[in-house]
């Protein structure tokens, strides 16, 4: 059974988006999923037609910024003193990676809300 406007979202789902089965939420999906992309992906016309080609590229892109994230997280201890950062400074770059790990993982249970939204609305293609 599609869902409906009226369903009731999760919180991680995006404000931006509309929920779905509403008119055009797909459209409002695709352009956020796109916002979470490097620009250069925006020519490609496939993620455009494809929606879930979109999501799941968004999924592999957030993955892989939330592994960057933390290993930045676990190295700068280590590694900024050597380079003249001062120890306030790393306090305040950690707690900002911190912040950072949180809104990816946010992010990325977005996109999950959206794949799944996506095929239980028979993920349309565009033409």
């Amino acid at each position: 059974m599609p869902q409906t406007a009226s369903a009731t979202l999760s919180p991680d789902w995006p404000c931006q988006v509309k929920a779905p089965g509403s008119h055009d939420w797909e459209r409002t999906a695709i352009r956020w999923l796109r916002d979470l992309l490097p620009a250069r992906y925006a020519a490609y016309s496939s993620f455009n037609r494809h929606p879930v080609l979109l999501t799941r590229h968004a999924r592999i892109q957030l993955q892989h910024e939330i592994r960057a994230v933390r290993v930045a997280l676990e190295t700068c201890r280590a590694e900024l003193p050597s380079l003249g950062v001062a120890e306030s400074v790393i306090e305040n770059t950690i707690r900002m990676y911190a912040v950072e790990l949180d809104q990816l993982a946010r992010l990325a249970r977005g996109v999950r809300l959206i794949t799944d939204a996506l095929l239980v609305n028979g993920a349309p293609r565009r033409r």
